[in-house]
């Protein structure tokens, strides 16, 4: 064992029963957060506007500022990015981290100096937990490899902005940096193809001994380390022991990078958005997240079921219930107010506060009034693939609302890694297994509305094929699993191998 492990024992000890502490005190903390966040932006232009001045309870807030999304919010935060300051929140932001919107073009989401810490704090305290429990200090002695965009961070009015994981690489502390890979220059590359190249060129000899990324480019990686050497992961990096994750659903990646790895390392799942980092993984063999209650953000809940309603009930964390798809709401000592950031969790404990991500406001088929989610599609394709012995790469799926035969339906377009022996038994078992999983959708089935789901089996590759034909390969970027519209499904019919 190294110094560096020898001496970090018992700092991850102390983060970890600091944990242990503020599990106790979560609906304490955030009452005390609201408080903060209200008296210290009072002054600011939104504060003004909305009368902050007189909020004294939950209550009242939720009167006073309603719920909104990038775009309901943008006349603020246009203001913000002309460079004017006090108006979200007092002075102006550090940072931008930009993000990929839809109906906003790129976005712009400030990161003020105090809610920088928020970043920086969670992801420490998640790693040296992890690492207390389950005894894997060695980690800090080897190299490390952070799956991230590029550090190169431009000006917009003054204020540097790039990707989120671009900004964190700024704030890497100087003991960790020793030790992280890529190079410098080799994460300043722009083309995610030749980045990854001359990482796994920076990578494959070196004492790799955690790495963290999201799953479908780390599984990238995997593939061209093991192109090669011709060694799974496990036998090439034999001092490789943690994988961090986020950003996506695990589940469909586990088996295809644990076959690759070629043994067990030890997972931590994370939930980091550009608004604020929100939840983590604090136990060994559960990986529900921890909220992260203590550190700067205010959170509220709306149901999942009610956000497009008019005036939806807000839920305080003491309000919630377990097994319940909540919209989450974030209020943030960056200025963000009432924010709606498009994801949905579901509880699965309430002492302490632990969730699970269960999908995007934004990603569900409703085309016939279904309302399917993303986590209905994903557990049932798990679960039939897990009884057929097929193996997924990645899917997507979309509405058929106009066939040019028979009755609408939706499509299903599927990557295989191994394929069901029998596409049409497969297709019949998931078309049941999502019967069972939305009784909206099994009403419209057996009303003859929709006809059962249809699959489309695509090419080798042909997700990343379209991600790189749209720019967004690599980075932070992820197929979305469902859509209301054809945009996507169009553009997958081109991969469709013949059948």
């Amino acid at each position: 064992m190294g110094l560096k492990s020898v001496l970090l024992k018992p700092y991850t000890r102390y983060v970890s029963h600091k944990l242990d502490r503020w599990r106790k005190t979560q609906v304490e903390d955030q009452q005390k957060i609201f408080r903060q966040l209200i008296n210290k932006a009072a002054s600011t232009q939104f504060g003004r506007d909305h009368g902050f001045e007189h909020i004294l309870t939950y209550e009242d807030f939720t009167k006073a500022v309603p719920l909104r999304d990038y775009e309901d919010l943008r006349s603020y935060l246009d203001r913000v990015i002309e460079g004017k300051p006090d108006i979200l929140w007092p002075g102006k932001p550090v940072y931008f981290a930009k993000t990929s919107g839809t109906t906003s073009g790129s976005k712009y989401i400030p990161i003020t100096k105090i809610s920088m810490g928020n970043h920086i704090r969670a992801a420490h305290d998640a790693l040296m937990n992890y690492a207390f429990l389950a005894s894997i200090t060695k980690i800090f002695d080897g190299k490390m490899i952070f799956l991230s965009g590029s550090p190169v961070l431009d000006k917009k009015n003054g204020i540097l902005s790039g990707r989120l994981s671009g900004i964190v690489n700024h704030h890497v502390p100087a003991w960790l940096r020793k030790n992280q890979l890529p190079s410098w220059k080799t994460n300043c590359i722009d083309d995610w193809e030749q980045k990854l190249d001359a990482i796994v060129e920076e990578t494959y000899d070196q004492d790799m001994s955690l790495i963290s990324g999201i799953p479908p480019w780390v599984l990238m990686y995997y593939e061209r380390l093991l192109n090669k050497t011709g060694k799974h992961i496990g036998h090439l990096f034999p001092n490789f022991q943690l994988f961090i994750y986020g950003g996506v659903n695990f589940s469909p990646y586990r088996d295809k990078l644990q076959a690759m790895t070629g043994r067990k390392v030890h997972t931590l799942a994370t939930y980091p958005a550009s608004e604020g980092f929100i939840a983590f993984q604090d136990q060994l063999d559960n990986d529900s997240l921890l909220l992260n209650t203590h550190d700067g953000i205010f959170y509220e809940f709306v149901k999942a079921s009610e956000i497009f309603d008019d005036k939806p009930r807000r839920y305080s964390l003491a309000e919630v219930e377990t097994g319940i798809n909540y919209a989450i709401i974030l209020n943030t000592n960056a200025g963000l107010w009432g924010y709606n950031i498009g994801d949905t969790v579901k509880f699965t404990s309430l002492k302490p506060y632990r969730l699970h991500v269960s999908g995007r406001i934004k990603h569900f088929i409703s085309a016939f009034g279904e309302h399917v989610i993303a986590e209905e599609v994903e557990s049932a394709l798990d679960e039939v693939a897990i009884q057929q012995h097929v193996k997924i790469i990645e899917f997507s799926v979309a509405p058929q609302v106009s066939p040019q035969n028979g009755l609408p339906y939706h499509e299903w377009f599927i990557e295989f890694e191994q394929a069901p022996v029998d596409l049409t038994d497969f297709a019949k078992a998931l078309n049941n297994s999502m019967v069972n999983k939305n009784p909206y959708y099994r009403d419209l089935i057996e009303g003859a509305v929709l006809r059962p789901l249809v699959i489309r089996c695509l090419q080798k590759n042909a997700f990343r094929n379209y991600m790189k034909s749209i720019g967004k390969l690599g980075g932070q970027h992820k197929v979305p699993r469902l859509a209301d519209n054809r945009k996507i499904a169009d553009q997958l019919n081109h991969f469709i191998l013949n059948q």
